[in-house]
């Protein structure tokens, strides 16, 4: 029998050629919900910033599993046992990690669904793929939600240290040129091994740990928390805001994808459980939903859901403004004053409520290292130590300390200061 047959390879830009073999993992991968996932950009609104991130949900998906296999032997070459029920779980639960992720990923995430977050969504699509493929991944949610006996095959999928993060990383990073995010991959999975349960690095590895520590910072203050990625983050989210509104107060608006329109009109909740139904129609979501009704609106007769649609197609933004201090209540009415004005030059709806569209506040949260709950441990002549006391530097401390920006996001005519 041809070998080659026998698995199916994927060649990706970051770890080069992928190699998977057939069976449940191929058949998961062929399947409608993770093939969505090509339809769902990794980063967002990220492309607005940086023209060549329009990397998907899905090549990140396949990284993170490769990085899987490649740990997972590592890890058995190093005399830990691992089945091979244990070995295919645990890629299971890495391939589908992110499956419950929204249109622009995190973009959106609390604005379709209520009390919601996309791992609860990642669960739920488990637990209907596992009745599909009758009990193929009861392994697979057992590591995923932490409930099995080995603690470590969870550590892999979801801690500060997990492949989810290795890749994306470097995924990132090199998609959007921002080379201070590449990290040691190969010698942070070479130096992972099983202490006593849990995941530790070795000795050896721990310049490679602080390269991706400091690495996480600087992707968050150039990439992910990028002043106009914040800026068009805001301006999908006033665009939700004036649908909503529009819904509410029973104007005439169409939409151009059934299942947005689900989650417009019925503003489901997740608190109790995700039926079916949210399910389904959330499985039908990706990013051409948006942008397709977004074009939609740009023509409506309200003028400024069609403002705000047009501003987000043409990339005319609003601007960014950090404070060093949380804006007073006096500053804040400064800004929704002078917005008014500004709208009322532009010749667009300049009352109350149409201003409110027009600006927001918010803050920005980092926090490079967890060291209390959620340490990296650092083998040390058989004893584990916590990551930032076995450094032999300072700013490890330093990067254990969050870091909170306060902004606003409002019309580039007027100024906040």
């Amino acid at each position: 029998m041809d070998k080659s047959t026998r698995y199916k390879i994927f060649n990706d830009p970051v770890h080069g050629f992928i190699t998977v073999p057939k069976g449940i993992i191929l058949k998961l991968i062929d399947h409608p919900y993770v093939q969505r996932l090509r339809r769902v950009r990794q980063l967002g609104l990220g492309y607005m910033v940086f023209p060549a991130a329009e990397h998907s949900r899905f090549s990140h998906a396949l990284g993170a599993l490769e990085l899987g296999k490649r740990v997972l032997n590592n890890l058995r070459e190093k005399d830990t046992t691992i089945s091979d029920k244990e070995y295919e779980g645990t890629l299971i639960a890495i391939l589908l990690h992110d499956i419950g992720h929204g249109p622009l990923s995190h973009t959106l995430e609390h604005t379709l669904v209520k009390d919601f977050n996309h791992e609860m969504m990642s669960l739920a699509v488990m637990k209907e793929l596992n009745k599909e493929f009758d009990g193929a991944l009861d392994t697979a949610i057992a590591i995923f939600t932490n409930q099995y006996k080995k603690k470590f095959l969870h550590q892999l999928i979801s801690s500060q240290l997990d492949l989810d993060r290795l890749d994306y990383l470097s995924r990132d990073s090199f998609f959007t040129g921002v080379s201070e995010g590449r990290i040691g991959i190969n010698r942070i999975l070479k130096t992972m091994r099983v202490h006593k349960g849990n995941i530790v690095i070795e000795k050896k590895g721990i310049y490679a740990i602080e390269n991706y520590i400091i690495a996480r910072r600087l992707m968050y203050m150039q990439v992910y928390l990028h002043k106009t990625v914040l800026s068009a983050d805001a301006l999908i989210r006033a665009i939700f805001k004036r649908v909503r509104h529009l819904m509410d107060t029973k104007s005439n608006l169409e939409f151009a994808s059934q299942s947005l329109k689900y989650f417009i009109e019925e503003q489901p909740s997740a608190k109790r459980q995700i039926t079916k139904k949210m399910m389904a129609y959330y499985m039908q979501l990706d990013d051409y939903d948006v942008y397709l009704n977004i074009k939609f609106w740009a023509l409506n007769n309200d003028k400024v859901l069609s403002d705000l649609c047009n501003r987000f197609l043409d990339r005319s933004l609003f601007r960014t403004t950090f404070f060093d201090s949380v804006p007073t209540d006096e500053q804040k009415e400064a800004i929704h004053q002078r917005t008014k004005l500004a709208l009322k030059k532009l010749n667009l709806p300049y009352g109350n409520e149409s201003a409110a569209y027009y600006y927001s506040f918010d803050r920005s949260y980092t926090e490079a290292y967890k060291y209390q709950n959620e340490s990296i441990w650092i083998l040390n002549d058989g004893n584990a130590v916590e990551f930032s006391k076995a450094a032999d530097t300072k700013n490890i401390i330093a990067l254990t300390e969050p870091v909170v920006k306060n902004f606003c996001v409002h019309l580039k005519e007027i100024d906040v200061h």
